[in-house]
């Protein structure tokens, strides 16, 4: 064979093989598009091709447990610019401020863009949308949207929380269930040219938005209203710093109602209702606003602590009812004296449960100092101060607590009366109300259900309750102490009567000490014998007199005369309380003492004068307001 027939036959071969390994690539390649890079290539022409505009769906709304809507959904509309469909930049920019009150050059700023969509505002009102529609305007887009709404403005505003610009929760019951809530995007899609516009007589696919569920929370609209009511009217006649009510069921841990006052707008969360805040410190001021004092921050709890002391000490058997201790107005623990609240004077000798109603120092400082420091250590993580007590809100603080290696004598005695440590007034409720319920811890929520827009339940929220911390026997028998208290001790101001109410008292000392700042508070319950409603007042800072049962407990008893028949709690008399006819509280405000009791020589009750004044500047309850002609009138004359 020649040597041209062989490189010919070579080169052919060579020819070949390039041919077979360049067939083989392009498959390859025409494989690896079809299966892994096909979908990117079909997305990028789908978005060449096309333009997709979203649709907001209906944020669900949150209701009362009687439907009320606390916060809901309206129709509203989103205005936006297509670059590409715009004609003259200068006038659809002119048009669109004028019409949506907005400042021109932000606004051409934005049509300039060359940029396939831009938002140019959000929750437009039906005139302005009108107006656009009349404008005809090219490339400015009207869509579907959707603006967040609360009927009730100031109600409830740090529990429901509000929503941002993006229909996305904030704070609140909003943020905490926003998944829920918020539903589904939809969208519009329509084919467009390769410069942006849109190809006539091509049609518009429609995909529609998914609803967001209804949240039915556990709290009742008239009950939260009322307590609102009472604690902002106590914190101005008090001129107090703020102040705060809690009111749930004890037994399963469903809150009726969470009052901080002061308040704000939800439809206006951004504007501080502080006029002396400036720009430089709007930002703290607002999250001040916007904290929700019950669960975000922490306090000692002054004697309203008492409760679990004595609960803690009956459950032990380090005390019975029947021990009898001696006040002595104070005690020396580890060389430091430690005095009754009633120092220089003396409560004597007295029963354990009379020291409850006297609310004495000295006897539960005797009484911790029998359970001993580590087993008083042990009860405080019990009733759970050390970890948060699981209420659906986010933010919520956790007690702040010795280390149970630093507890001595000092320490064991100082927290048997509510101070050296600091919990949440959530935290104090459940506590309570664990201790009078029967004994079994409970999780406090909002959450109760949720309904899709028919109004059907599609699913109810469960909760973990029932772990035992005292038992049935110990519960009982605090019950019945508490209820003494407010019967004949330092809870008097609540006592109602044909009602059963149980309650503990607390003046708390704010830091620094000394510094002349108080929380008077009370919690109480009712019925004693079977409690379905648990409630705490908190005054934060009350000018004049501060003591808890004369600032709090007032408050406390209006709250449980107007709720209780409400919540089907009805008064049930002893031969002492026959039934009545309500009478109409007179206006005392301006009147002297003696003009007052002049007038009212031959009235029973009398009137309670607190205060060092001689005229009267505030009273409870207020004028107007029908009471049981049996039921004692504060006058407060500081």
């Amino acid at each position: 064979m020649s040597k041209t027939r062989i490189l010919t036959k070579k080169r052919t071969l060579f020819l070949m093989t390039c041919m077979f390994t360049g067939l083989f690539v392009m498959i390859c390649r025409i494989a690896w598009l079809q299966s892994s890079a096909g979908g990117d290539y079909v997305k990028m022409a789908y978005d060449r091709q096309t333009r997709d505009r979203l649709i907001a769906p209906r944020r669900g709304n949150i209701t009362d447990r009687n439907g009320n809507i606390l916060a809901g959904t309206k129709t509203a509309a989103a205005i936006s610019v297509i670059h590409a469909q715009i004609k003259d930049e200068e006038k659809t920019a002119r048009a669109l401020a004028d019409v949506l009150g907005l400042d021109y050059n932000e606004v051409l700023e934005k049509v300039c863009k060359k940029v396939a969509l831009v938002r140019i505002k959000d929750k437009a009102n039906e005139e302005e949308v009108e107006k656009l529609r009349d404008m005809q305007l090219d490339g400015v887009m009207i869509d579907e949207d959707i603006k967040r709404v609360y009927p009730y403005r100031t109600t409830a505003a740090q529990v429901i929380g509000f929503v941002g610009k993006d229909n996305q929760g904030i704070i609140g019951l909003e943020a905490k269930y926003d998944s829920v809530l918020s539903g589904k995007k939809g969208r519009i899609m329509t084919y467009t040219k390769a410069a942006g516009e849109e190809i006539p007589n091509m049609p518009q696919y429609r995909q529609p938005p998914v609803d967001g569920g209804d949240l039915v929370t556990t709290i009742d609209l008239n009950v939260q209203r009322y307590a609102e009511q009472l604690i902002e009217n106590t914190v101005n006649i008090k001129q107090a710093k703020s102040g705060a009510v809690i009111v749930m069921d004890p037994k399963n841990g469903e809150i009726y109602a969470m009052a901080n006052y002061p308040s704000f707008d939800l439809n206006d969360p951004y504007t501080v209702n502080d006029e002396s805040v400036d720009e430089k410190t709007k930002n703290d001021a607002l999250n001040r606003m916007w904290r929700n004092f019950t669960i975000n921050d922490t306090y000692e709890p002054g004697s309203t602590f008492k409760v679990i002391t004595s609960a803690a000490g009956l459950e032990e058997g380090v005390v019975k009812t029947t021990d009898v201790f001696n006040c002595n107005a104070g005690r020396v623990i580890a060389d430091r004296l430690i005095k009754c609240w009633r120092s220089p004077r003396s409560h004597g000798t007295e029963t354990f449960v009379e020291g409850v109603q006297n609310s004495c120092n000295p006897v539960f400082m005797d009484v911790a100092a029998r359970l001993g420091g580590d087993k008083f250590y042990e009860y405080m993580i019990k009733y759970g101060f050390d970890k948060k007590t699981g209420v659906d809100l986010p933010g919520e603080a956790v007690g702040i607590m010795h280390a149970k290696d630093k507890i001595g004598p000092l320490e064991t005695a100082t927290m048997s009366f509510g101070q050296g440590f600091q919990i949440t007034p959530l935290q104090l409720v459940c506590a309570v109300a664990a201790t009078v319920n029967g004994g079994t811890a409970v999780t406090p929520h909002f959450a109760k259900e949720i309904r899709n827009e028919k109004g059907e339940t599609v699913s109810t929220f469960e909760y973990d309750d029932g772990r035992r911390i005292i038992s049935k026997e110990t519960s009982d028998t605090v019950r019945e102490i508490l209820e003494s208290v407010v019967a004949v001790g330092t809870g008097n101001k609540t006592y109602i009567p044909g009602m059963r109410i149980g309650g503990k008292t607390a003046t708390s000392q704010k830091l620094p000490r000394g510094s002349g700042k108080y929380i008077a508070s009370f919690c109480a319950f009712a019925p004693a014998e079977d409690p379905s409603v648990i409630a705490l007042v908190l005054i934060n800072e009350p000018q004049g007199v501060y003591y808890g049962g004369q600032v709090a407990g007032p408050v406390m008893r209006q709250l449980f005369e107007n709720i209780l028949p409400y919540l089907g709690i009805s008064p049930v008399y002893n031969d002492k309380e026959s039934d009545f006819e309500s009478k109409i509280v007179e206006n005392f405000i301006g009147m002297k003492k003696a003009e007052i009791m002049e007038k009212l020589r031959n009235n029973e009750p009398k009137p309670e004068f607190i205060g060092g004044g001689n005229v009267v500047k505030s009273q409870f309850p207020p004028p107007g307001e029908k009471i049981n002609p049996k039921s004692k009138i504060i006058l407060y004359t500081d």
